[in-house]
This record gives structure tokens, sequence and C-alpha cells, in this order.
């Protein structure tokens, strides 16, 4: 079902006059007293005019030297829905500096963010949410969203947010369960990314199977895909028309295979005929992953001899322009003629 897009649009009551700037060095000093303002209005003006000052990184590193987060921070929790929106705002646009991110992460923006997840502003959550996916590109930003306990209530978001929203969540969390894991395990995660395989939309089911992929790349997380039956909704995503969603689909059982249970899972589910047409297509972006996971199902005995049928289709991979394509396939067409010694070979 289509979703409206959230509006970044004032209400139509709100005077969008900006606040005049004073001369030299005194305008960014200026704008940060009026932030401070107990006058509804002069709050506004001045976060209007600092939404489009910080799109310069010069006049960010200045407004974060001049204490500026400790006065938005505070507008965080102000009760009026314009200055919670253009204060997201702002942040969300530093963000998009790295000094800016920086010194959000150093200053506790994400906890002071944390508030504004049940905001019954769309575009507030939507800037909020911006602002976790860009610091969380960082080891220090994901890090912090860790710290700050969110990784939770992100899960939990994930089943009653927008579209647009959700997006953000899933890259937010794709960074950040790249270094731990448990809590969003507690939390529920496999199911709720299971249930996003099957979302209408593309962007959805390839960041989903993406954070499904960083999930599998850690032991517990292996087992909790294999229990959840993640493994059989990833081979149907195989035949997805986008390759973006192949692509993360095919990564997620890359890492989900290798364990024994996942190996037998995925034979179970008849695997390899998928894996074989994507490795088959010389112009398909899942190649080098589909190669990858076939070399581990080849591991099996019943997936060896079914894949000695096919070595011609891994030996055309041997062509292929990319170096990590063939040496994918240069170790699969080794596994795949491993035979187990026998005794009776020295005779």
């Amino acid at each position: 079902m289509a979703q409206p897009r959230i509006s970044a649009y004032l209400p139509p009551d709100i005077d969008p006059t900006k606040a005049a700037l004073a001369f030299g060095r005194r305008a960014l000093p200026k704008l940060n007293e009026e932030l401070q303002s107990p006058e509804l209005l002069t709050q506004q003006r001045a976060l209007m005019a600092l939404c489009d000052l910080v799109h310069d990184p010069e006049k960010v590193y200045q407004a974060i030297a001049l204490g500026f987060l400790d006065s938005l921070k505070a507008l965080l929790v102000h009760e009026d829905q314009t200055v919670r929106q253009k204060t997201t705002e702002v942040l969300s646009v530093m963000a998009l500096h790295s000094i800016g991110r920086e010194g959000l992460i150093r200053r506790g923006v994400i906890s002071a963010l944390a508030g504004l997840l049940d905001d019954p502003v769309d575009i507030c959550r939507k800037n909020t949410h911006q602002v976790f996916d860009m610091l969380a590109r960082l080891p220090e930003g994901a890090g912090g969203v860790l710290q700050a306990g969110l990784i939770p209530p992100l899960v939990l978001k994930l089943e009653t947010e927008l579209d647009e929203i959700q997006e953000l969540i899933l890259g937010t969390l794709s960074n950040c369960l790249r270094v731990e894991v448990s809590e969003a395990l507690a939390a529920g995660a496999v199911p709720v990314l299971k249930e996003k395989l099957s979302h209408p939309s593309t962007a959805i089911r390839s960041k989903a199977a993406w954070v499904l992929l960083e999930i599998s790349s850690h032991a517990e997380g292996k087992i909790a895909v294999f229990e959840g039956e993640v493994i059989p909704v990833l081979l149907s995503l195989l035949e997805d028309t986008q390759p973006e969603v192949q692509v993360n689909s095919t990564g997620a059982l890359m890492f989900a295979l290798v364990t024994p249970q996942g190996r037998s899972s995925a034979m179970g589910a008849e695997a390899i005929p998928p894996l074989l047409t994507l490795v088959a297509e010389e112009t398909s972006k899942a190649r080098l992953n589909a190669i990858k996971a076939l070399t581990l199902l080849a591991e099996l005995p019943e997936g060896r001899q079914t894949l000695l049928e096919h070595r011609d289709t891994f030996q055309r991979c041997l062509d292929d322009p990319s170096e990590a394509v063939q040496r994918a396939a240069e170790i699969a067409i080794t596994v795949i003629d491993w035979k187990p010694f026998c005794s009776r070979d020295l005779f």
C-alpha cells in the first residue's frame, strides 16, 4: 500500500522569515543568542537562518566551536513543532559534513535525539533518523547508538514506522550490527527482518537483506537466521527483479551457509539451481556472492555431486573481468574437484 511522502513544509500559520544576520564575526554568536531567546518567533527565525548557513562546512565548524550544539539539544524538547522540525533539520544537515558528524558524536547528540523517536510530527522523526543513519556510518557513531541503548527501540520501530523512515532505520542497523548483534537478536530482529524481505518496497527488501548479512557475520547471528527459517526466504529473493536485492540476499546466504545447519537448510530448500543461474549470468552483480555460496554447498557430498555436472559454469567465470570473481571460481573448482582420501588409492 502506497504511503504519502513526508512533507518538510512548515505549517501554514508559521512566518518563514529568516532572522537578519549580523555583520561579519558577530553573525553566528548573535544567532546562538537568538536560539536561546524566550520569544518563539525569534527562535524560529534564527533556526531558519541557521538551516541555510550549515550547508557550509566552515560555518558548521564555527557553530560547533561557539557551542551551538548545546543550544540545539535544548530545543529538541521544545513544545513547538516548528522549532523541533527546524532543529532536527539543522542537525541532519550538519551530519552531512565530516566535521559535523564528529561534533555531533562528541557532544552527545545521539542520546539527546533518542527522545524524538516517538515525536508526533513525521518530519521530526525522519530528520532524527537521518542523523542516526549518517552518524552510524562512523565506528564511533555506531558505538554511540549502541551505548545509547537505541537498538531495541529501532527494531520495534520497523514494525510501525512509515516506509521512508524504515529505510533509514535499516541503514542505521546495518552499520551498528556490524559491531554488536546480541541486543538486536534479543529484541527479535530476525523475525522482523524476515517479514521485511517480502515488503513491496525494493529499498526495504534490499536493506533488510543487508542487515541480515551483518547479523549472519556473527556466530550467534548465523544460528538465529537458521532457527528463524530465514534461509528459504533469502533463496526466494535470488529471483527478485532488482539487482541490489539479489546481491544483498546472496551475501546474507553466503554468511548463513558457513554453518553445517545453514548448508543443510539450503540444500533442503534446493538452493543450487537459483545460485547457478546467478553464476551463469555474466552481468549479474550477485555473481561473486553466488559463487562463494555454492563453494560452501560443495563441501557437502550431495552438493559436490550436483555441482560436478556444472563445472563448466565455473570454468567460464575464469574469464570474468573481475579478479575477485576469477579467484572465487578457482577456489570453487578446487572444492568441487576434491575427492575424499581412500586407502585403496595407495595400491
